[in-house]
């Protein structure tokens, strides 16, 4: 294989001291997105991948089956409201998906927003929606280029147009109308510089008001606290109208606050959680009985309710207790609580009545998962409905609209989409492998059912392992293409996630952030020693906090490895604070200002661990100009020290996509044309051949 000749990354001479440690940091430039150097340099390296990936021969034909697989219609769980039920919808190949209102399930179906008429290239996307409660408004987001940031707007939903309303400046929140649909609450943060739109700080976030038919500018302020700019805000409206609660936490810290005003009244918030010590998430009320899901004194979570009146911690009553599976969500639907738990890292739902005595299960297809299952689009069902609505998934079971009636006590399958793949082929084990401690590290493996039990195939191995996020059985077409090319799927349940409750959690986090290294480590190992696959056939993906633990794998065990992909993620774990709302990451990862966590973080940081004279396995880092949540730069220093430093022939790239953010809202064309590369990647650096 003929060594690369990378683009020159030239090198500052930028140290600085940390607790006495002093840490070159020669790519800072690269720190500045705006910059001639930095266009120049992201040109070049895109150059430099786009002709290695060129030359690839089975790349159109990945791509045309990418296409071919993708063109399937898709629909999400509808959502009703005042008698009329609401869906995102995509014929297939649609950029971005569609809003639609209907009548009846069975009703016609008409368009209430396409955000593909919203810009020329699919880059403007539906980022969240609200219907008022009277049904007579929506208020919708976008967001451009894959930014976090949303511009909200209102729809007038029987005349199609929308009202002068703009309101900017928000995110990482939603809003919640006001019982009258007069207006809603939202939060906000101050404006930032022009220059800085993409990388300046988000800190103290605002609670506002907008009243419908006024100019932002005469927003009235609900609650700030300067005292504290790291809190952020989720406001509710309680489903009877009487209550605004606010959910208050610090970065990404799942502990939280809970601050409650009598929507009549304009009396100050009553602090009904004054401490950090838990997370507690409202999930309805009778009257001043307010019902929370909460992992105080329970890390796999229990139903709690609190009197209001009678506040005091002995007074709260456990409606549903801790059990042996972690709660991940829990919902009121036609009287009773709809709780979806997570066992072995795939899903399972029970119900209770009110008084928390067992009333069933409903019942799944498969081993699986709700998709997104705290989002209202993927699992709808008010308190009075005898209907729920969900979206079910899983590795080889494409999304599926299920509605189950509480009348009947029967799931049913309202669409199910045909794609053109022989699904029956395939089976889902699940493994359970030992980490470098002992600890028990769930494993599912995807491969066809008539592969020898330890056929040495190409392995894709998937990992993230943080922010008590729970990796759960989805689907995905680039795996469809994957898995027909013969290669096995594999996805590790890391320490660091939710899947086991807050220990589990808390096992991955801060000080504890190797044990998600050493996990996948360990999962890597088992596939290799049990004959599934072999160190030049084994590939490993990540993204985000899964990118970081893709850097730091391959950086302490490059010769493990038959291929890396890192995707938007964070490998400065010295300066990833310094960027929007990187600092909320500390709860996560720990500060580079305190000592000890300083040590911890600088021994498995990937930008930092890479040295000269190593053979890096082939790596292809993919991020993108626009990304506001994983600033770019971690991934533009990143593969500038890894191409620097790389001794072997094996290929070091960067695919820097424009005019996109950090995943969500990516028009359908650019995700093809991103997961074609990869695969083709793929193909080229483990040496498989098409069939």
């Amino acid at each position: 294989m003929e060594k690369i000749q990378y683009p020159l990354s030239h090198k500052i001479d930028q140290v600085d001291n940390y607790h006495g440690t002093l840490v070159a940091d020669p790519y800072r430039w690269l720190e500045d997105p705006n910059s001639a150097q930095t266009k120049e340099w992201i040109d070049n390296q895109n150059e430099l991948t786009q002709k290695y990936l060129g030359d690839i021969p089975d790349k159109n034909s990945i791509k045309q089956r990418l296409t071919e697989l993708w063109n399937f219609p898709r629909a999400y769980a509808p959502l009703k409201v005042n008698g009329k039920y609401y869906q995102l919808r995509n014929t297939g190949l649609q950029n971005q998906n569609v809003l639609y209102m209907m009548d009846s399930l069975e009703g016609e179906k008409s368009i209430l927003l396409d955000p593909n008429q919203l810009s020329d290239d699919g880059t403007i996307a539906l980022t969240d929606w609200k219907i008022s409660k009277d049904g007579n408004y929506l208020a919708y987001a976008t967001s451009k280029s894959g930014s976090d940031w949303l511009v909200w707007k209102i729809r007038n939903i029987t005349t199609g147009e929308d009202l002068q309303d703009r309101v900017e400046w928000t995110k990482f929140s939603t809003v919640s109308w006001n019982p009258e649909s007069t207006g809603f609450y939202y939060c906000a943060y101050d404006q930032p510089e022009d220059t800085e739109t993409y990388e300046a700080l988000n800190q103290g976030q605002k609670v506002m008001y907008h009243k419908l038919g006024t100019d932002q500018s005469h927003d009235l302020l609900v609650y700030e606290n300067p005292e504290h700019p790291d809190w952020g805000f989720d406001p509710i409206i309680s489903y009877d109208g009487k209550y605004l609660i606010l959910e208050i936490s610090k970065g990404t810290d799942r502990r939280n606050l809970i601050f409650f005003r009598d929507l009549d009244s304009q009396d100050t918030f009553t602090e009904l959680i004054p401490e950090l010590e838990a997370t507690y998430k409202f999930i309805g009320n009778d009257g001043d009985l307010f019902y929370f899901r909460t992992n105080y004194l329970a890390p796999n979570g229990k139903l709690i309710s609190i009197d209001i009146g009678n506040p005091e911690r002995n007074n709260w009553r456990t409606i549903i207790p801790e059990g042996q599976d972690a709660i991940e969500t829990i919902k009121i639907s036609y009287n009773q609580f709809v709780i979806i738990y997570l066992h072995d890292a795939y899903h399972q739902i029970k119900r209770f009545e009110m008084d928390g005595k067992y009333s069933g299960s409903i019942k799944l297809p498969m081993i699986g998962a709700i998709f997104s299952a705290d989002l209202e689009e993927f699992l709808s069902g008010k308190r009075s409905d005898d209907e729920l609505f969900f979206v079910f998934n899983s590795f080889i079971y494409p999304p599926t609209v299920c509605r189950y009636s509480f009348i009947s006590d029967t799931v049913q399958e309202i669409e199910k989409p045909e794609i053109p793949f022989e699904f029956e082929k395939y089976k889902i084990a699940q493994i359970f492998v030992k980490s470098q401690d002992g600890t028990r590290i769930p494993m599912f493996l995807v491969r066809k059912k008539d592969a020898a039990e330890h056929q040495v195939a190409p392995a894709l191995l998937y990992g993230y392992g943080g922010f008590n996020i729970s990796i759960t059985p989805g689907f995905l077409v680039s795996r469809l293409v994957w898995l027909e090319l013969g290669g096995y799927l594999a996805v590790a349940n890391l320490r660091g996630g939710g899947e086991y409750g807050e220990e589990w959690h808390q096992a991955g986090s801060v000080v504890n952030k190797q044990n998600v290294f050493d996990d996948m480590i360990a999962c890597s190992e088992y596939l290799i020693e049990n004959g599934y696959t072999t160190k030049e056939k084994l590939a490993i993906e990540g993204r985000s906090n899964g990118g970081l633990l893709v850097g730091a794998c391959i950086t302490q065990r490059p010769e493990l490895f038959g291929a890396a992909i890192p995707a938007v993620g964070v490998m400065d774990m010295l300066r990833f604070n310094k960027f929007t709302i990187g600092w909320a990451w500390e709860s996560d990862y720990g500060s580079p200002e305190d000592p000890e966590q300083f040590n911890v973080l600088y021994s498995y940081s990937p930008l930092h661990n890479i040295k000269p004279g190593i053979h890096y396995p082939p790596t292809l880092v993919t991020t993108a100009d626009h990304d506001d949540r994983v600033v770019p730069a971690h991934s533009f220093k990143f593969i500038s020290a890894l191409q620097s430093a790389q001794t072997g022939d094996a290929p070091i790239l960067i695919r820097v996509q424009t005019k996109a953010g950090h995943g969500f809202g990516k028009p359908t064309q650019v995700l093809i044309d991103e997961y074609t590369d990869i695969i083709a990647f793929l193909i080229k650096t483990l040496s498989i051949s098409q069939n």
